[in-house]
């Protein structure tokens, strides 16, 4: 054996480890660099106006996009005032499940995360604001801001605190300060909000925020995610006319006018009939409303006091109540109004200003259409009431000896010792102030005896 060579099963063993030992060592982590030349591929959505459940079909819509196309990341443009509390944690849920990495920021300048949407930047996997933006203002309020009661208050705080501590804890962020958001109502610029590890980064743009988080690293199910501006690519997912609309209709005050100015369309279409216009246009509305609250956590009394509103100005027509009808009627369309929104759901609601400005405009129309129709009966009644004898009329509604008329494309009360039925032809024989005298008959053949 010659001296300083080893012998050959060692030296087979040598060369044998030599061949194993990159096995053996761990895998570096996950990076976009030099070695990978493919381009870190972000989804950008943005979500803006109040959290509603189109907000939620938005947000798993752009999550499956990501998972169907392989994009890498999902960068959420936010700009919220907040919204329903459930569709909100539904919200948080999707994106703490993510397939992957969910980036969220509060933007541009002036832009704010407040309520609901405090609670989707805390579940962000890497959260960043523009400067001016604001965030915070997570407690939950009454409808028109007012506070809630002590123990509906404490038990939604809780509820909500323990939320929003587990988001935020996840991530690695300030957790006393989200719970002071929800317990305290406080609030924070974008700038504060960085020194307070609120969030991780002040950016200008959507591009600027994600070139910083690529230089920070984002952790992805593969390791660490790293990438500059030059090795990155954006794509806008675009929701589409449904979405916008939906966007636009699920806002409260939206289905709060659209409900109001379709009552006031039917009600103007039952005084002055033959209009066709008023009804066809508040028929559409009125239906437009009720999806937006069959959505919308709305009250049952809320839309009861305002159908009730609509009814007594209706029998302000019928009935001589010398304007106690209408008084009612407004005070029912104002109570109606306040407590249309359930006010523990975190919707934006109705100010108490709208309300009043609200009501009162409508109130007035609804008031001048009523006295429009009372002077033209009136004026018909002392003016042409003898033009009106032996005029063809239509039975509507007959009960007993009283009941109502159609003639000349106009709705008349009436009253007849005739047996009467919906659909018989009356002759018109006399006028009693605004109720009309009719008989079997028609203006050929004269009254006949039944």
């Amino acid at each position: 054996m010659t001296p300083g060579i080893p012998p050959r099963p060692a030296r087979l063993l040598v060369i044998l480890l030599l061949f194993l030992l990159p096995f053996a060592l761990p895998s570096a982590p996950f990076s976009k660099d030099a070695a990978d030349p493919r381009p870190a591929r972000v989804l950008e959505v943005e979500i803006t106006g109040a959290i509603t459940p189109v907000q939620e079909e938005l947000l798993r819509a752009a999550l499956t996009r990501v998972q169907a196309g392989g994009h890498d990341l999902l960068l959420i443009r936010l700009d919220t005032p907040g919204g329903l509390l459930e569709t909100m944690r539904g919200m948080v849920k999707d994106m703490l499940n993510a397939p992957a990495p969910v980036l969220v920021w509060v933007g541009p300048r002036g832009a704010q995360a407040a309520s609901a949407g405090v609670f989707l930047v805390a579940a962000s996997q890497v959260a960043g604001m523009a400067p001016q933006a604001t965030i915070g203002s997570a407690s939950p309020v009454g409808q028109g801001g007012e506070e809630l009661s002590k123990t509906m208050s404490d038990k939604v705080k809780a509820d909500l605190i323990s939320l929003v501590r587990g988001a935020a804890a996840s991530r690695g962020r300030n957790v006393d300060w989200y719970e002071r958001a929800v317990s305290e109502s406080v609030s924070l610029s974008a700038q504060d909000a960085v020194l307070e590890r609120v969030v991780e980064i002040l950016a200008d743009d959507p591009s600027d925020f994600l070139v910083q988080a690529g230089r920070r690293g984002i952790r992805h199910a593969d390791g660490v995610l790293h990438f500059d501006a030059d090795r990155m690519t954006i794509e806008r997912f675009e929701p589409g006319f449904r979405h916008r609309f939906l966007s636009w209709l699920l806002h409260p005050q939206v289905a709060y006018f659209l409900m109001l100015g379709g009552l006031a369309g039917l009600f103007f279409e039952l005084t002055t009939p033959g209009a066709v216009l008023p009804g066809v246009l508040g028929g559409l509305c009125l239906l437009l409303a009720l999806y937006a609250m069959s959505v919308l956590p709305t009250s049952a009394a809320g839309v009861g006091l305002i159908l009730l509103g609509l009814a007594l100005f209706w029998l302000e027509v019928k009935i001589t109540s010398y304007g106690m009808l209408g008084v009612a009627a407004v005070i029912a369309l104002f109570l109606g109004s306040i407590i249309l929104f359930d006010p523990t759901s975190g919707m934006p609601g109705l100010p108490l200003s709208t309300v009043i400005v609200t009501v009162s405009g409508l109130s007035a129309f609804l008031a001048l259409a009523v006295a429009l129709v009372v002077r033209a009966q009136r004026s018909r009644t002392s003016l042409g009431g003898q033009a009106m004898l032996g005029l063809e009329a239509e039975v509507l509604d007959w009960r007993g000896s009283r009941g109502q008329v159609r003639t000349r494309g106009e709705i008349w009360s009436a009253r007849s010792d005739d047996p009467l039925r919906p659909g018989d032809r009356v002759m018109i024989v006399g006028i009693d102030g605004l109720t009309l005298v009719v008989r079997h008959g028609d203006p050929e053949t004269g009254p006949q005896s039944s």
